[in-house]
């Protein structure tokens, strides 16, 4: 199984789950330059992130080049408990994706 691009803790207090990822991705803005060739180097970039909880989407992010490499994501929902599976699901413009589940501690 390959490594995931993809980092999450997910916790519960009180009715609140607070879920922290981080998502390892070179997001290129299409913009700079290869300092080697001159040539430009092509957009790619995660456009969109899917959360969900125990099967119902609890986010849903459409992203862009503004987006930061490695970016981390950190939001919170209401009705989660401790036991519940999070999964965060991510797709660039290049047709690549990656998912991780966990469960909420």
């Amino acid at each position: 199984m390959a490594k995931s691009s993809i980092k999450i803790r997910a916790k519960a207090k009180n009715g609140v789950v607070t879920v922290k990822t981080l998502i390892s991705h070179k997001m290129e803005t299409g913009l700079r330059k290869n300092k080697k060739t001159g040539k430009i180097i092509p957009a790619h970039f995660i456009e969109s992130v899917v959360c969900e909880h125990n099967g119902t989407p609890v986010l849903d992010a459409q992203w862009g080049v503004a987006i930061s490499k490695n970016p981390y994501l950190s939001f919170k929902f209401g009705g989660g408990k401790a036991g519940d599976k999070v999964k965060l699901t991510w797709k660039d413009n290049m047709g690549k994706s990656d998912s991780l589940e966990t469960k909420v501690k």
